[in-house]
């Protein structure tokens, strides 16, 4: 998982820690944030396509 997704994910984390408060409304946005910790975990990023682009930082170790 890219580090932007772990951090968002962590972040989403505390907020739903934070909104520990009885009330429906509270209540709706822990479940959607939960919900939401839920979806990017299970986010499975699709294979890349074959192209025949190079990635010149692919191969800059080479030259050393």
């Amino acid at each position: 998982m890219p580090p932007t997704y772990v951090l968002a994910r962590d972040h989403l984390q505390r907020a739903a820690t934070i909104l520990q408060g009885a009330d429906q409304r509270s209540r709706q946005l822990r479940h959607i944030i939960e919900r939401t910790i839920g979806l990017m975990d299970d986010y499975r990023p699709e294979p890349p396509m074959a192209t025949n682009v190079v990635e010149i930082n692919d191969y800059r170790h080479l030259r050393q």
